[in-house]
């Protein structure tokens, strides 16, 4: 089988407990702005099917005044828009936080440069808010 294509995904290893790292991320949005237009819990679904999946949460995130000129720029671009988040905890205790990097969405898109400052922000932020 061959591996998954990763490029464009960056990983931040979270140093918290799962639960407190959508925690934090939900928090942290909200407090600069960014709406959370919808928080998905995989495992539940999964469960609700008769399935089970390790903890596994996508946060769908974004700022219209940010995203919207992309859009007008690239329509497409909206495949990646609003941004997500994955939360993930495969392996007990190992809490990851994935998402699309900004230059890998205006590289897929063949956005104007100078939009990638429309998506760094957020990127910063999951950082920054997974760093102790």
């Amino acid at each position: 089988m061959t591996p998954p294509d990763t490029a464009g995904i960056v990983s931040v290893r979270s140093p918290y407990p799962f639960a407190e790292t959508v925690r934090r991320l939900l928090a942290g949005f909200a407090e600069h702005g960014i709406k959370v237009f919808a928080t998905i819990d995989q495992a539940a679904e999964a469960a609700a099917a008769g399935l089970a999946m390790p903890p596994t949460t996508l946060i769908v995130f974004g700022n219209p005044r940010a995203g919207t000129p992309l859009m007008l720029a690239r329509p497409l671009s909206g495949l990646d828009l609003p941004l997500k988040a994955l939360v993930t905890e495969p392996v007990p205790g190992e809490v990851a936080v994935s998402f699309n990097a900004a230059s890998y969405v205006i590289r897929r898109h063949s956005l104007p440069p100078e939009l990638v400052g429309n998506l760094e922000p957020p990127e910063r932020l999951i950082a920054n808010l997974m760093s102790k």
